[in-house]
């Protein structure tokens, strides 16, 4: 209960609407299921909201689990004291109940641990709890020659270590300096020495420092990389003034233990326990921590980058089902061509040589033309690897010379369509079909639904993350999967043609379950109703109320199992017919008419208003897809490589990824651009995602081109010019409009000679 209580307060909801969600997901249902099909039950949480909901009861079900072993391990200890115990059972986050474990936690043997053995604890505990002690008079009791302490000097040593053990290992304490270094670090980097041409691409931060709790995701990835390859040298500073914050802290643990006057022997002898403490044990436990609280940090939000760039790519508009030729474009290798039906089965194929060093340009359109005609193509999709504009130029002489054949061409991504040709599910799927051309087959499915052939590939083949390898990769696989569903849920599956591989993302549906109905659809044809899935092997009563709403079947016998309404919510539809005398047909897509009716008419028992008012919309537009409409980009002619760029160019362009700092866009040119968050619109953009998601078609202006570095700055502000940098320079530079007031005035002419010179010097 305490669990659902915190869950409930996090969510700001009520504490039944939690209790439902859990015990749907205890029995087995999934999010987009519950999300959508059970609204009464949740009091009509949505799918976000489910989401955190799951994660936050795996954490806390996973940290009382901690909790009850860590209260066991002391309690078997004879340590567990009513007011540890209270501790324990209130601590809210994993940290802190490790922080009060740490004194009692199976350890090697440390100083402190032979310093006990020695029996040097009394000695600890005689100058701790007596500061009118002379440590030196009262340690001459405890030298023994057996235990290897020979004088005074030892056995002092190894009291002041049982001491600082104790001072490194108080939670309060430890919690306390943790936020202070948190809130005043700074973090310094340095290329390691003599390695300064190898670590070339690092060298932003050869000799970089940054608060620690101010670092963005991407730089602070980069700064561990950069360390992970030997390449950087990384070290925390507990603040700007390095000795001066030492001294602070320090001053700060022998506070702590009530140390504020050196003046006696105890109290000085106890002080410098405490330095050391803090020097040798507390701030090295809290560099260690800092440093992974910030690559933990970093790593999540590098992951919720992917996941949102995946979910825009995913969702990306289909070009709808169309015959499709999908061309793998090569330049010695030849063009591979693909060409697929509507439905994405392969009907043709061939592999065409228009580049050097054959360069059969007339001979290969002749063959494109051929196959546009014979298999009436309505679409040529362009992979954009290597050869692409070439290629693309071969597709416009086509259209050119062959004007009575009517398609469209469009560039789309080929990122992970050399994996999926080479994955084992391409090899089931075309076994005798050469990977090259398993390839064009990927890049011409992709424009015809960019979710049902992504959803083959591993995500982070997908080309739209960042440092993707460097997070914990069981997150990421996690957050993808999450992802995947949701989408692949939102859309829905039609079941007479969907492939294993989407229709193991379905809401119930394993990857075994998957397999089934495709050699059922094979053996048996195209599935007339939803109630045939129940004969599927392995496809039980509770996968097929879990699935069902997402699987549709086209032109089948139902009209209702081509949309979203629940076969269990078929009756709710039967009473709207009987009441208003009308058939399903005459029901389907009468916006008027089913707007005219009140929800409330219909509720029961079962169904509440949520679910009739979603049956009702759906009746409206029965199966409708949530992804926009399929616009293509035209990338500008004669602008095929880096060196065709000039500053100034106004260009279209799709955008390709999305990150905290801006978002890289595809210009044609084989090098993508990136538009710095600064310039993706007028006004002040805090998230790159509010203006821009990947795959959108956007217009840029190019600002800049390093050809040498392969970079290329663009702009999306409709005032990119020259006086917008200098301000931005001004602002960086710290130049504010108080300042200038009391500046002596200048000219016009010679403001705008100084900025301009500014900005270059800064730039260089």
């Amino acid at each position: 209960m305490d669990v659902i209580q915190r869950i409930a307060e996090e969510l700001a909801v009520n504490i039944k609407q939690v209790e439902a969600a859990v015990g749907l997901l205890d029995e087995g249902a999934t999010v987009p299921f519950i999300s959508r099909y059970r609204k009464e039950v949740t009091g009509g949480l949505d799918d976000s909201q489910l989401r955190t909901l799951h994660e936050r009861l795996s954490y806390l079900r996973e940290l009382n689990s901690r909790r009850e072993t860590i209260l066991e391990s002391i309690a078997s200890q004879g340590k567990l004291t009513p007011e540890l115990e209270q501790k324990i059972i209130q601590a809210e986050t994993k940290t802190l109940l490790e922080d009060l474990y740490l004194p009692y936690k199976p350890k090697r043997r440390t100083k402190a641990q032979i310093a006990r053995e020695a029996g040097l604890e009394p000695l600890a505990d005689a100058i701790f709890n007596n500061r009118s002690v002379i440590p030196d008079k009262i340690a001459t009791d405890f030298i023994n020659t057996e235990k290897n302490i020979n004088d005074i000097a030892a056995a002092l040593d190894g009291a002041k270590q049982i001491i600082m053990e104790r001072i490194s290992e108080n939670a309060e304490l430890l919690a306390e300096l943790r936020e202070r270094i948190w809130n005043n670090g700074i973090m310094h980097s340095a290329v390691v020495k003599d390695k300064e041409a190898e670590a070339s691409k690092f060298k932003d931060y050869f000799d970089y420092q940054e608060a620690i709790n101010k670092i963005p995701s991407h730089r602070a990835l980069a700064l561990f990389r950069g360390r992970n390859e030997d390449m950087l040298s990384l070290s925390l500073r507990p603040g700007l003034d390095d000795k001066e914050e030492h001294q602070l802290c320090a001053q700060l643990v022998a506070r702590h233990i009530n140390v504020s006057d050196t003046s006696s022997p105890a109290d000085a002898w106890l002080a410098e326990a405490a330095r050391l403490a803090w020097k040798i044990k507390l701030f090295t436990r809290i560099d260690l921590d800092l440093k992974l609280r910030l690559r933990e940090a970093a790593e999540l939000e590098a992951i919720k980058v992917f996941a949102d760039n995946l979910r825009d790519l995913l969702l990306a508009a289909p070009a709808g089902p169309k015959a499709t030729i999908g061309l793998d474009p090569g330049i010695r290798t030849g063009v591979k061509v693909a060409v697929v039906d509507p439905t994405g089965k392969l009907l043709d194929f061939d592999t065409i040589y228009p580049h050097a060093p054959k360069k059969q340009w007339d001979a290969s359109i002749n063959t494109l033309a051929k196959l546009v005609e014979k298999h009436q193509v309505d679409l040529v999709s362009i992979g954009n690897g290597t050869g692409s504009r070439e290629t693309d130029q071969l597709v416009a002489d086509l259209m050119k010379r062959h004007k009575a054949l009517k398609f469209q061409k469009i560039t789309v991504s080929e990122a992970g369509a050399s994996v999926y040709s080479a994955s084992e599910l391409a090899a089931k799927e075309f076994p005798d079909l050469d990977v090259t051309i398993r390839g064009a087959v990927s890049i011409a499915r992709r424009l015809q639904d960019p979710l049902a052939e992504l959803v083959k590939i591993e995500p982070k083949s997908i080309g739209v993350g960042q440092y993707q390898h460097d997070v914990n990769q069981v997150q990421l696989a996690n957050s993808l999967d999450t992802v995947i569903e949701d989408c692949v849920n939102a859309v829905g599956v039609d079941v007479n043609t969907a492939s294993s591989s989407l229709l193991k993302q379905v809401s119930g549906l394993s990857a075994s379950v998957g397999d089934n109905i495709v050699a059922f659809r094979n053996e048996n044809g195209p599935f007339k109703d939803r109630k045939q899935l129940k004969k599927v092997p392995r496809l039980g009563d509770k996968a097929y109320e879990q699935a069902a709403g997402f699987l549709r079947i086209m032109s089948g016998i139902n009209p209702l199992d081509a949309s979203s309404v629940h076969p269990e919510a078929y009756p709710i539809v039967n009473a709207i017919m009987d009441d208003t005398g009308k058939s399903i047909a005459e029901l389907i897509g009468q916006s008027s008419f089913l707007r005219g009716l009140s929800a409330a008419n219909y509720t029961s028992e079962n169904f509440g208003l949520p679910t009739v008012t979603d049956i009702l919309q759906e009746l409206e537009k029965p199966g409708r897809d949530p992804r926009p409409e399929f616009k293509s980009v035209q990338f500008k002619e004669g602008v095929e490589k880096i060196s065709d760029l000039e500053p100034g160019m106004m260009l279209e362009g799709v955008v390709t990824n999305v990150a905290n700092f801006g978002a890289f866009v595809d210009v044609g040119v084989h090098q993508d651009g990136l538009i710095h968050i600064s310039h993706l619109a007028d006004v002040f953009v805090k998230d790159p995602r509010d203006v821009v998601k990947t795959g959108e078609m956007v217009k840029v202006k190019v600002l800049e081109v390093d050809i040498a570095r392969k970079r290329i700055a663009l702009s999306m502000k409709r005032n990119a010019d020259e006086s917008s940098s200098v301000k931005a320079v001004q602002k960086k530079a710290g130049i504010n409009a108080q300042q200038k007031r009391h500046r002596p005035s200048q000219s016009a002419e010679a403001q705008g000679t100084m900025a301009s010179a500014f900005a270059k010097a800064l730039k260089k």
